[in-house]
């Protein structure tokens, strides 16, 4: 049988999960059907091992949820679904359960040995033209002039370039979502999911996908799927047939203004994620945060529902089998009802207990990225089952601290006290921390342009206890210089990545001085990064910022990693005796950029302002 190609027979319209697997620890399975109709008829299976616990109907006769049970005896296989109906001829859906490729305990997730490019597809590397423009959706135009069209990239134009990535360094892939987005404008940016089964066919298809990750698994990288519970877009396939009155959010008010769905009568969110902690939140300001819209065009799905819950949680799983996942990106992690998330997380990680998710919640205050880590010790009892939160606290630090003015309390003391607040997590390698991402200004443009300062923001990421991620171009100083903060502009294209581009960050052809010198920075680090024990499990200590200077240094065993940040713009005679308890008197150390060695002993000279990178690892 061709990849891809299906035998039996296939009556309705739509059942989900599209397969299922046997050897799961959970044997429950539950089947949303949609065909019109189909709460008339009655459903039989008649497979060994494979059961039908319950069938519900929804409040749309054009649904059936049947919830099936999968014994430990049930071996793959194809079986017919008949739905019954009296003086009807049976309508037939073959389902097919699949033999599991691995067990779970070889799901193994990313963690702080590893380094994630992330990329945003549609404007990455176009690897297939053929695909740009897909007749059947509602956006058809292709347009690199315009930031918030698409641009064609996609996913053989990241497949083509790993070797590129690798390179690099990085050991994980984290795509933005590349799900179907049928909006009629500004679907590129793939957070507007109108098809949670779908790969979206402009960025290619699901066997693309699982070429993409094959590829990767050959190289021993990881792919990070960006996934969406949150919300869905507004053009879902289900939109106009809702399963439930409580499907999504608000529905009374999307259903009563179905045809004049604007703005002004939307329930937009308050964005007051806070009040996921806060004591004194009043019941409004909470139910508008959990239960708002995120945007108009995006309708808040209500995890209250059990069905989209247990829909959310098995699609998360067919994903992860499906295309072999090495971690899930969660977007919007704190939006959604916090309960039914810790359950989301819970679920996956007890079937695989060595993978990995990282979820979004956009905060500079560490108390609550800390309370979103498992394990954490929250007054509330709440324990939200997420490994790794996201450290925007710590890239918000970095970045004021290298343009702030060096003073008691200014400058380079405010990331040395950042680091100091890692004594609120239960974890803080599991964190993953970052310069910037797809939705905030490039730390180049952050910085002002200045590269001393990028190459210290970048190096501070990649050696303290942390998971960290880089933004694609960020290795060739892509900024958005024009307009900070536009993400159609943040989003830029990546030179190289299209046919007739005189400019290749892939090859270098085109690139100024200044953008290789970048390029050969971040490999330089991230290479020696990659086998590191130090930095990716070492003991952690730095002194506190005196005169423009601030040192850290990882140490495992016989390896000592020293990073310096120095602001100071003429050479400065650093004292080398401050650091005697660290032990390195007498020892060899050697600059990973420049590969000088000298002996540490009384003071080194700091010779430009900028960022040194020494180990004993010779």
């Amino acid at each position: 049988m061709a990849v891809g190609e299906r035998d039996g027979k296939y009556d309705i319209n739509r059942v989900e999960p599209l397969n299922w697997w046997v050897g799961f620890k959970n044997n429950a399975l539950q089947l949303l059907v949609h065909h019109p109709n189909i709460s008339e008829r009655v459903p039989e299976i008649s497979y060994q091992g494979v059961s039908i616990e319950k069938v519900h109907h929804a409040d749309s006769p054009n649904y059936l949820f049947i919830d099936l049970n999968i014994s430990e005896i049930t071996k793959a296989g194809r079986f017919n679904i008949l739905f019954k109906q009296e003086n009807k001829e049976d309508l037939i859906h073959t389902y097919e359960l699949k033999s599991r490729v691995k067990s779970s305990e070889d799901y193994v997730g990313f963690n702080s040995s590893d380094a994630i490019y992330l990329i945003t597809p549609d404007r990455f590397a176009n690897g297939n033209p053929e695909n740009d423009i897909v007749e059947t959706l509602l956006e058809k135009t292709i347009d690199r002039y315009d930031d918030y069209a698409r641009h064609g990239g996609d996913i053989q134009g990241i497949t083509k370039h790993l070797d590129y990535i690798e390179d690099l360094g990085f050991t994980a892939v984290w795509p933005c979502p590349l799900l179907t987005n049928d909006m009629p404008q500004g679907s590129y940016h793939g957070y507007a999911i109108t098809d949670f089964y779908e790969i979206d066919p402009r960025f290619g298809t699901l066997d693309d996908y699982k070429m993409l990750s094959y590829k990767m698994a050959g190289k021993g990288m990881k792919l990070i799927m960006d996934q969406v519970t949150n919300h869905c877009g507004l053009q879902h396939w289900w939109m106009k047939d809702l399963p439930f009155k409580d499907w999504i959010n608000h529905q009374n008010n999307y259903v009563d203004n179905y045809k004049n769905w604007d703005n002004s009568k939307s329930i937009i969110t308050n964005h007051r994620r806070t009040t996921n902690q806060d004591d004194y939140a009043s019941e409004i300001d909470k139910t508008s945060m959990s239960e708002g819209w995120f945007v108009p065009a995006m309708p808040d799905l209500n995890q209250r529902n059990p069905f989209i819950a247990k829909y959310t949680i098995q699609n998360s799983i067919w994903w992860i089998e499906t295309a072999n996942l090495g971690g899930i990106r969660q977007d919007t992690y704190s939006y959604p009802d916090k309960h039914f998330m810790s359950r989301w997380a819970g679920e996956i990680m007890n079937e695989y207990p060595n993978f990995s998710i990282v979820g979004e919640e956009w905060t500079n205050n560490p108390l609550l990225i800390a309370y979103w880590q498992r394990g954490n010790l929250n007054k509330d009892g709440y324990n939200s089952n997420l490994k790794s939160p996201m450290d925007f606290a710590m890239q918000e630090t970095i970045v004021n601290g290298l343009i702030d003015e060096d003073t008691w309390n200014s400058g380079l003391i405010e990331i040395y006290k950042g680091l100091a607040n890692d004594f609120t997590y239960v974890q803080p390698k599991d964190i993953m921390v970052f310069p910037d991402n797809h939705d905030m200004s490039r730390i180049f443009t952050q910085l002002k342009g200045d590269i001393a300062n990028t190459k210290m923001a970048i190096s501070y990421v990649l050696t303290i206890p942390r998971i960290p991620q880089i933004y694609y171009g960020t290795e060739i100083l892509m900024h958005d210089f024009d307009n900070p903060g536009d993400h159609g502009l943040v989003r830029t294209d990546f030179p190289g990545g299209w046919q007739g581009d005189t400019v290749s960050a892939f090859t270098g052809e085109g690139l100024n001085d200044y953008q290789k010198d970048m390029q050969s920075f971040i490999k330089k680090v991230l290479n020696y990064r990659k086998d590191s024990k130090a930095i990716h499990e070492g003991k952690t200590v730095h002194f506190a910022p005196e005169n423009g200077v601030y040192a850290l240094f990882r140490m495992y065993k016989d390896e000592i990693v020293i990073h310096v940040i120095n602001k100071n713009e003429s050479p400065f005679e650093l004292d080398l005796k401050r650091f005697e308890e660290i032990g390195l008197n007498g020892k060899t150390v050697e600059n990973i950029i420049t590969n000088q060695q000298f002996l540490w002993q009384d003071n080194y000279i700091l010779k430009e302002k900028g960022t040194t990178i020494l180990t004993t690892k010779l």
